[in-house]
């Protein structure tokens, strides 16, 4: 009998299906604002809606494209040398990622494998047999865990700034708008804890994050933390549409900084930029661990930063505009912003003071040289984001 951490259970194939239909969710809700924009002649807003939805589609599918393709000419993975992974051709990979349906994929591919493990019987089955097979899903659920991350800083993250600056900025509200920020804002969440549960799940020296008060605290601390940030970004969008100026200076400086440290998550060099640009979009919007070093320094560094833009924003409102000190819009957005920012803090020193799981030791029996997928994935995870 295989040990509960290491068994891709029903709870876990049935959250994948709640993550599929999220995801569905907010990529519907966003095309029908985008169309319902366009039939309203408002040009701007359908082209940056479009513009989101896009960027985050075309940088999933090519990574996800590339993650197929190294696993196909990787010989440790693929030592027969097969035309075909996960009964896909190399045609067939590039005209379902065309199309943009590399994430629906994998998607596929794990609920169909994690359908026939977790709701049929094995007795037949070792568990030495089960393990590799429970590892194996484990893997293809984080593969899909970076996607989905990738999609939500990009698309969902982007989206909802967007959103809020039209609904506090120009006060215009409907229905899809405010459908889209809860789509975009519940896709957020669950993308980050999905990612942290997933990263932390197959890197064999840190203990999983555990279930309940660790991981609510830990999804409060980046819930807050994103929405006081948005927030924020979207009152100093509604001062001067040349805080975008700005946004893309931080962006470029994430960039910057993600780039001398040197990342190796690719196998291409033209990858990796692009791996650094989308890592400097994260950096904008939450701080990560680019490289899963000592973060004290950094992370405190960046939250003084945080808390700086926190308090300005509202300030230069309440300053430069300041028929709105007594609107209740400006002191509802202050207080959340205020209130968020607080929590948000909080319960970044709680989770990492008291709630944190530490690191373990490897089992002694572990076997020193051994690659397989699961080992092809913990390298890309290993120099992939740890936040």
């Amino acid at each position: 009998m295989l040990q509960p951490d290491i068994r891709y259970t029903k709870v876990r194939w049935l959250l994948t299906i709640a993550g599929v239909f999220l995801y569905v969710g907010d990529i519907w809700t966003d095309i029908v604002l985008a169309v319902k924009y366009f039939q309203e002649e408002q040009y701007v807003w359908t082209g940056f809606t479009v513009m989101f939805i896009l960027i985050g589609l075309l940088v999933t599918q090519i990574f996800s494209y590339a993650w197929y393709w190294d696993d196909l000419n990787d010989p440790l993975l693929n030592p027969e040398g097969k035309k075909e992974i996960s009964d896909m051709s190399k045609p067939g990979l590039v005209v379902l990622h065309a199309f943009g349906l590399g994430i629906f994929t994998r998607y596929y591919h794990l609920l169909k494998e994690g359908f026939q493990v977790v709701w049929t019987k094995t007795n037949g089955d070792g568990v030495d047999k089960l393990r590799e097979v429970h590892k194996k899903l484990f893997c293809m659920a984080t593969d899909l865990s970076m996607l989905k991350l990738f999609e939500t800083f990009l698309e969902s993250a982007p989206q909802l700034l967007l959103q809020l600056y039209i609904l506090l900025g120009h006060n215009e509200v409907s229905v899809m708008q405010c459908l889209s920020v809860a789509f975009s804002f519940c896709n957020i969440a669950w993308s980050l804890v999905d990612y942290r549960r997933c990263l932390r799940r197959s890197l064999p020296h840190i203990r999983e994050m555990p279930s309940g008060l660790p991981t609510a605290i830990y999804l409060l601390y980046k819930i807050c933390t994103i929405t006081s940030l948005i927030l924020s970004y979207s009152l100093l969008l509604i001062l001067s549409i040349y805080t975008t100026v700005a946004l893309t200076v931080l962006w470029l400086l994430a960039t910057i900084w993600t780039h001398l440290l040197e990342t190796k998550f690719c196998s291409g060099r033209s990858l990796e930029f692009l791996y650094r640009a989308v890592v400097g979009v994260i950096l904008t919007f939450t701080f990560f661990n680019v490289k899963g070093q000592d973060t004290k320094v950094a992370m405190t560094t960046y939250y003084i930063f945080y808390t700086v833009i926190n308090i300005m924003s509202p300030s230069l409102m309440a300053l430069l505009k300041p028929e709105l000190q007594t609107s209740t819009l400006l002191l509802t957005i202050s207080g959340l912003i205020c209130g968020c920012s607080v929590l948000g803090l909080v319960c970044l020193i709680l989770y990492y003071v008291q709630l944190h799981p530490r690191r373990v030791q490897r089992e002694e029996d572990e076997v020193d040289g051994l690659e397989t997928k699961e080992t092809k994935s913990l390298a890309r995870i290993k120099n992939f984001l740890k936040p």
